[in-house]
């Protein structure tokens, strides 16, 4: 049942393919690329391509990434903006995908935030704002698909939640979990395997760094010392040990001390939603996992807008929780029941400290698989170290991993992608392509078909062995009496 034989091979694309997503129902999948379009296909039994949209006359780069709403008629579309080499300005654009009519185009910054579909007519973009030399705050923006239509109940644009960036980070790889299907998961993972280390799981809700197998460390109490020494520099009795990004670092911690909101609780939490991204605290690679609640009541559009209502605009949101996994993350994922959220990350070397935020410490070449459980917050299995990446730390890009109900795939730099089973962690198969493999996709409908994009501008469609052997199966032949039969009614 292992979708390892290579059945169709798509190169309609001119460069490389960077991320492949399904439609929910599967007869539509859709593909990004480095030659600027944004591909649209029909998933029959020959792969078919419907619509190509080149996005080069709105100024774009390339495309980067798509997602499908949850009845399939709208088409998310995030791409990168021409512009500097150290540019990090993109865009979304949703396409319908009944006249494939450009809708709407939201601005996105960094590019990769890549956006998601918070419900079936509104997306969540990002903003980024500069507040010092490595402290700035991102912003994450609730859109209406529809940006023509306005009318003093349906808002454009409505705030979601304004976080603080220490040392370079910045929010991205945004997406969003569904609680409601946490109590009926299609697989039950076991947390802590014998002989894997605890990871720290950290509950900012609460103040607090708590380890999931270990007694939880005693608070820090450096602010007041620390709001000594800033009073004293201020009055001039006193000279910093600490370089001037360091010290930049901690004055925003502590003016955010007093004007961060705590997260908001809900009793009906099977009805709010999870939004997920990466971030980070250290440095700029991104190496935590941020969770954020959204609660009902944020789901849409109308109310005030621009983030009128909600008191000062000083204001930053605490995070839920934050996963820190001491490594660069390079990929993440969710189940199919939305429960488990795996992460593609390269790990630092045991025990390596952050010096200088604009210098992270080397990242192994293995890329660890790792598995959180959304429900309760911590590390359960741990697959296999199967799949490579060569690149450093500074030149590191997103790998797109995908899950099905039995299987987890993913590509890698070694030429392959990758299947696992969700069950035991054994590697069941390695895909071949010419070059790098970005993104792999299973079909919703039938995990028996992955999709693989590949830096070698192809796109590969793998089915397993028992549909192969169904598909070409010789159809049986009539007997020769239902032949005469039929003869005789014509």
């Amino acid at each position: 049942m292992v979708p390892c034989v290579e059945v169709q091979t798509l190169r309609e694309h001119t460069d490389q393919v960077l991320h492949l997503s399904f439609s929910h129902s599967g007869y539509q999948f859709a593909s990004c690329s480095k030659d600027c379009t944004v591909k649209i296909w029909n998933n029959d039994l020959t792969i078919s391509l419907v619509h190509s949209a080149d996005m080069r006359p709105y100024n774009w780069s390339y495309t980067q990434f798509s997602q499908f709403n949850r009845d399939d008629s709208l088409l998310l579309a995030s791409g990168v903006f021409l512009g500097p080499h150290n540019s990090s300005s993109g865009e979304i654009a949703v396409i319908s995908l009944d006249t494939f009519a450009l809708l709407s185009r939201v601005r996105n910054k960094p590019y990769d935030v890549f956006g998601c579909w918070l419900t079936e007519t509104s997306l969540i973009s990002g903003n980024l704002h500069r507040i010092g030399d490595i402290t700035s705050c991102s912003v994450l923006w609730l859109n209406n698909a529809f940006q023509d239509v306005e009318s003093e109940n349906v808002n454009v644009v409505k705030r979601l939640f304004k976080i603080q960036n220490l040392n370079a980070s910045t929010i991205r790889t945004v997406m969003v979990a569904d609680c409601s299907r946490f109590d009926s998961p299609d697989l039950l993972l076991d947390a802590g395997a014998p002989g894997m280390p605890p990871r720290r799981v950290f509950d900012l809700g609460s103040g607090g760094e708590d380890e999931v197998a270990g007694p939880a460390p005693a608070p820090v109490r450096g602010k007041e010392g620390l709001r000594r020494l800033l009073d004293g520099l201020l009055d001039g009795r006193a000279q910093s040990q600490l370089s001037e990004r360091a010290l930049e670092t901690k004055v925003a911690e502590l003016l955010a001390q007093g004007r961060t909101k705590p997260p908001e609780r809900s009793t009906a939490d099977a009805r709010s939603k999870l939004l997920i991204f990466t971030t980070g605290c250290l440095t700029y690679s991104p190496h935590q996992i941020g969770i954020k609640q959204i609660l009902p009541h944020q789901m849409t559009t109308a109310g005030p807008v621009l983030g009128e209502g909600r008191g000062s605009d000083a204001f930053f949101d605490a995070l839920d929780h934050v996963i820190d996994v001491h490594g660069h993350i390079i990929g993440m994922g969710l189940s199919p029941d939305n429960r488990y959220l795996y992460v593609n990350s390269r790990a630092w070397p045991s025990g390596s400290v952050v010096a200088d935020p604009m210098q992270p410490p080397p990242i192994a070449e293995e890329i660890d698989l790792l598995v959180f459980d959304l429900k309760t917050m911590q590390e359960v299995k741990r697959a296999l170290r199967a799949h490579r990446a060569y690149t450093p730390n500074d030149e590191c890009f997103f790998i797109f991993l995908d899950v099905s109900r039995d299987f987890v795939a993913s590509g890698a730099e070694d030429r392959h992608g990758y299947i696992w089973d969700r069950h035991y962690n054994i590697c069941l198969a390695k895909l071949q392509h010419q070059d790098v493999v970005n993104s792999v996709v299973f079909s919703p409908q039938e995990q028996e078909l992955l999709l693989t994009a590949s830096d070698d501008a192809t796109i590969k469609a793998w089915r397993s062995p028992r549909t192969v052997r169904v598909h070409q199966a010789p159809r049986p032949r009539p007997s020769p009496f239902f032949s005469w039969f039929a003869s005789q009614r014509r």
